[in-house]
């Protein structure tokens, strides 16, 4: 079995994570790592996005790439965050056309205090989002072990 590479960006508002939901939820295969149930994965790389309105978006996943970076996950952070990063569907449309590489919006799962939060403000009442918090939602247990 092929190992598959990821890279993470996070939201610079969070430029001093440390990772540890996004590297728990992936050895636990929770939110949107459950797209690798089955498979080998490594984290390769993991920055931010250099600030708004994303200015390392143009370079970091040219370097991801050159290190065997297939896939690039944009933490759950750009999809939590007051307010959500509005630059996403930006970033994802020029990753793949630039770099040919996947984008996959989220990381850890949205921890229950965030879920209930933005479901009382409407904030992801919109096609992009909806769709972009798929990989995220996780049931209710699980977002409550991300508070």
């Amino acid at each position: 079995m092929d190992k598959i590479k990821i890279g993470i960006i996070i939201c610079d508002r969070y430029h001093s994570c440390a990772g540890g939901k996004c590297f728990r939820s992936l050895q636990n295969r929770e939110g949107a790592f459950t797209l690798y149930k089955d498979k080998e994965v490594e984290i390769a790389a993991f920055t931010t996005c250099g600030g708004c309105p994303g200015g390392n978006i143009e370079y970091a996943p040219e370097e991801m790439k050159k290190n065997g970076v297939t896939q690039i996950h944009f933490a759950t952070g750009f999809l939590v965050g007051y307010p959500p990063c509005p630059y996403m569907d930006h970033f994802e449309k020029f990753i793949t056309e630039k770099y040919g590489m996947q984008v996959v919006f989220g990381t850890h799962p949205i921890p229950q205090k965030y879920y209930l939060t933005h479901e009382k403000l409407g904030t992801w009442n919109t096609e992009f989002f909806r769709e972009s918090i798929k990989p995220t939602l996780s049931d209710e247990n699980t977002r409550l072990r991300y508070d």
